[in-house]
């Protein structure tokens, strides 16, 4: 197969498309997620402010978002997709899709990220008279970052795997350039060349995540 320019012009727009929507869906669903996940270890019957109905019900929903394959969701969503960035088209209308899917996911790292954390020093915060928003914010936060930096790592690489996936639908990205040629056009080597340039992001994403876990774990120091 020959490179010409329109090939790589149209494989460096995939890149920033992909990027773009995982980068941008990971934020949104981080804003999303470690509120919930904070929810989630707080009202829980062992948690700071114990409140077993609302870890259930919230549980619950988590649940059953997560349940949902995102091929399903994605078409499931369209008319919502519409009214929020007006079209079902490219990659800003996988954004929202990756948002709902992500967040539910996002929301059950967060909550086991905190749960990994010394139930001695939430004691030592309460004896203190630590509030619960202080012991959110200046002890199950910096105590759980290292295990939240490697949640990260996971969760943004997954979300790049869910972003392939919208190229079906014309969701953009290299999924799209992959499937048009790899999967309509028989094309293997341009659907090689794309998997190779996903495998790279994915391989950056987890270094970075786990570099910066191992710089802010106080405990390998």
């Amino acid at each position: 197969m020959t490179f010409s320019p329109q090939i790589i012009e149209m494989i460096k727009t995939g890149i920033w498309e992909t990027l773009y929507m995982v980068f941008a869906s990971s934020a949104i669903s981080y804003l999303i997620g470690i509120p919930l996940g904070i929810i989630l270890v707080v009202t829980d019957k062992d948690g700071i402010y114990p409140w077993p109905l609302l870890q259930k019900v919230l549980g619950l929903a988590i649940n059953l978002l997560r349940s949902v394959p995102f091929m399903i969701l994605l078409i499931m969503v369209l008319p919502l997709t519409r009214k929020i960035v007006g079209t079902t088209l490219g990659a800003k209308a996988v954004v929202p899709p990756l948002v709902i899917a992500a967040s539910p996911y996002i929301a059950r790292m967060v909550e086991s990220s905190f749960k990994e954390v010394d139930a001695g020093v939430i004691e030592a915060a309460k004896s203190m008279g630590a509030s619960t928003f202080q012991i959110i914010w200046k002890v199950l936060l910096p105590e759980a970052k290292p295990s939240l930096l490697v949640g990260a790592a996971i969760s943004v690489t997954t979300i790049l795997g869910y972003s392939a996936m919208a190229g079906f639908v014309g969701g953009g990205g290299l999924g799209t350039i992959a499937i048009n040629y790899g999967y309509y056009r028989y094309q293997t080597d341009m659907m090689l060349v794309t998997v190779a340039i996903l495998v790279i992001i994915v391989q950056i994403i987890q270094e970075v995540g786990m570099k910066l876990a191992k710089i802010s774990d106080k405990r390998i120091r």
